[in-house]
């Protein structure tokens, strides 16, 4: 009887110990066999929290999964690195202090002296009417004085369209020596840039998933878009009508804290 719970005892010895040496192996004893060893999630990089929080302030209105997209797109075929949507809103909510500055230091920050004319950037918008039509128009704006040179309704979205509007512009205002798109198609499409090359003019294209690139066409568009908002269109010719007198209210009426208080059109007049 005493033999049998020796050996009892004994092998309850031996299972401990075997389970022992599983755990400090960092692995656990199953019925099948050892479970294999779970590696330590590692941290991300410090430049990819400070890459999150740059395009959290760069883009306050944007969410989780876009600033994520816009992040992946970047960044995947560069230096192989992804984020998921959930780091972005564990980043954005532990450092809501930092994008504040962020934000603060952009708005403020004083950007570099340039004269009119040297560059243009481009963009297109879309306004849909009360019986769902949807209409096209583009802008251009002048990047020193701000000063909006075209503001028209498209009635196809063409290259050749485009180029058409792009040389009314210049007949009227002069040539530019840059013009700032992002990579829509119609925009970096072999006869856009073949126009481009007979006016003389140099395309500077925008990196893919960066609008802020392209940011004072952005931000006119976003300021046409609200005040179309406040009246409802019945059609092409009632937005004709609309564009003209927010392009009219822009340059002549709306003064810019950038330029000291002035509208664009007291800047535009001061270059010629």
């Amino acid at each position: 009887m005493w033999v049998r719970g020796l050996a009892l005892r004994l092998w309850q010895w031996l299972m401990g110990w075997r389970n022992l040496s599983g755990r400090r192996c960092g692995r656990t004893l199953g019925p099948d066999g050892p479970s294999p060893r779970r590696h330590p999630i590692q941290p991300k990089p410090k430049w990819v929290q400070h890459e999150v929080i740059r395009l959290k302030a760069l883009l306050p209105q944007a969410g989780c999964r876009t600033i994520a997209h816009y992040f992946n797109r970047r960044w995947q075929s560069r230096r192989q690195m992804t984020v998921s949507k959930t780091y972005v809103a564990d980043t954005v909510r532990r450092h809501q202090y930092r994008i504040l500055q962020a934000r603060r230091k952009l708005k403020h920050r004083i950007p570099r002296p340039m004269r009119c004319n040297r560059m243009w950037a481009c963009d297109l918008l879309t306004k849909t009417d009360h019986h769902g039509q949807p209409h096209l128009a583009l802008a251009i704006l002048d990047h020193a004085s701000r000063a909006c040179l075209r503001l028209q309704r498209l009635s196809d979205k063409s290259s050749w369209t485009l180029l058409q509007e792009l040389v009314q512009a210049v007949k009227q205002y002069g040539r530019p020596q840059f013009l700032r798109t992002d990579n829509e198609a119609v925009l970096v499409s072999r006869l856009f840039r073949f126009g481009l090359w007979l006016l003389g003019i140099r395309q500077q294209r925008i990196q893919p998933g960066c609008p802020w690139q392209n940011g004072r066409v952005e931000r006119f568009i976003g300021t046409v878009k609200r005040e179309l908002r406040q009246e409802v269109l019945t059609g092409g010719t009632d937005l004709d009508h609309r564009l003209t007198g927010i392009r009219q209210w822009y340059n002549h009426d709306r003064p810019h804290d950038h330029l000291h208080g002035r509208t664009p059109a007291e800047v535009w007049a001061e270059f010629t």
